[in-house]
């Protein structure tokens, strides 16, 4: 099974700290849909033997859409492509967009997944990180949602944002396991050049928490996370028993995936050799290609066997359970532990992993420096 990503690249308004490929103050859509449909109708053909069991509609903020743009676009991809009856469906939301008719129009069109980009319960917070929404907002879209019927809802938080204590991330995590949050996926702030934030901590305007505090404040948080029933199952992400991301699971197995839209990602076994490429990053040429029936097509790699056997490596240690011995062999024809013996002996002296018969995996120490443990595998 493959997974199936389609990006939306439109928001309100850009957050101070995003450095994705988004556009804000946008209010005619069509030209990007059309060119979307046009892109779904040309690779159809070129995937009539893939099923999906996934597919995450990401952004970008897709409920910024107007009524009937998300409805349209599933129907093309359900006529088009494989969509298994069980799919995990996901459409990633901002609480300032979500309307009740809108959320009847995901069911109906077969989402069962939202996602809903939080970051912190504080409204202080939210303002300093250029956020368009705030609490209230939040609290009003988790009611419409489960209301109209989800029951499987992912909510995005950070930690390590300006203004934000230890005691505050933990309020954020605290009102998310009463709402019954079923997912939760929390990363620390990533500082990235060329953002307002960035400009604004460069010139002394905004002090962010020091190295010490965001550890202590990640440490503090994910202990609580798990007191309160969610399982890590990946680095920044937990999960009710059950509830766990198949998509982002696809991902961490480096499993096969088909990206849509502005600037996506693609990889994939094609005619027995592992394929990436990704589509052209300017919204103009974009759309140019596809409205001439030419796919937008930016680049396209052969990943050498060693690579892919590399890239299965660094993306399954980041799942708590780590890397399944006998699927890595099935794929490769090669047990991880004797292909990487010396890398993963070094890893395992120094306490950063474990090896059992079924599995290698990282330790919580392992985890925390993963980057040096893959150097060893490099």
């Amino acid at each position: 099974m493959a997974g199936l990503y389609i990006h939306i690249p439109f928001c309100k308004r850009k957050c101070r700290y995003c450095d994705f490929i988004s556009f804000s103050g946008v209010s005619d859509f069509t030209p990007y849909l059309d060119a979307l449909m046009s892109e779904i109708r040309m690779l159809a053909p070129m995937m009539n033997e893939r099923s999906f069991d996934s597919v995450f509609i990401g952004g970008g903020t897709p409920s910024y859409l107007p009524e009937g743009a998300i409805g349209r676009l599933l129907t093309e991809v359900q006529n088009c492509f494989c969509i298994v009856p069980d799919a995990e469906i996901t459409i990633e939301s901002n609480p300032d967009s979500i309307t009740e008719c809108k959320l009847s129009e995901y069911l109906n069109a077969g989402i069962n997944r939202l996602s809903i980009g939080l970051q912190s319960t504080d409204d202080d917070v939210l303002s300093l990180i250029g956020r368009v929404h705030d609490l209230k907002q939040f609290l009003s879209a988790v009611d419409l949602a489960r209301h109209a019927g989800f029951s499987n809802i992912n909510a995005d938080i950070m930690h390590g944002l300006p203004g934000q204590s230890i005691r505050s991330y933990l309020d954020t995590i605290a009102l998310l396991a009463k709402l019954g949050i079923e997912h939760i996926s929390s990363y620390a702030l990533i500082l990235e050049e060329g953002t307002p934030l960035y400009s604004d901590v460069s010139d002394g305007c905004i002090e962010l928490p020091n190295a010490d505090d965001v550890a202590d404040m990640e440490d503090a948080g994910f202990e609580l996370i798990n007191e309160l029933g969610y399982r890590r199952y990946e680095i920044s992400n937990f999960a009710i028993p059950g509830f766990e991301c198949r998509h982002n699971l696809n991902y961490w197995n480096n499993g096969e995936y088909l990206g849509l839209g502005l600037n996506a990602h693609s990889a994939m076994s094609l005619r027995g050799k592992w394929m990436r490429w990704a589509n052209k990053d300017t919204l103009s040429d974009y759309i140019r290609d596809c409205s001439e029936s030419k796919l937008p097509v930016a680049f396209s790699d052969e990943i050498a066997l060693c690579e892919e056997m590399f890239e299965t490596i660094m993306v399954g240690l980041r799942k708590i359970d780590g890397i399944d011995r006998s699927s890595f062999k099935n794929r490769f024809g090669i047990d991880p532990v004797e292909h990487y013996a010396s890398a993963i002996s070094e890893a395992v002296l120094e306490g950063n992993m474990l090896v059992s018969d079924d599995t290698i995996r990282l330790t919580k120490r392992g985890l925390d420096f993963q980057n040096e443990v893959l150097l060893k595998f490099m």
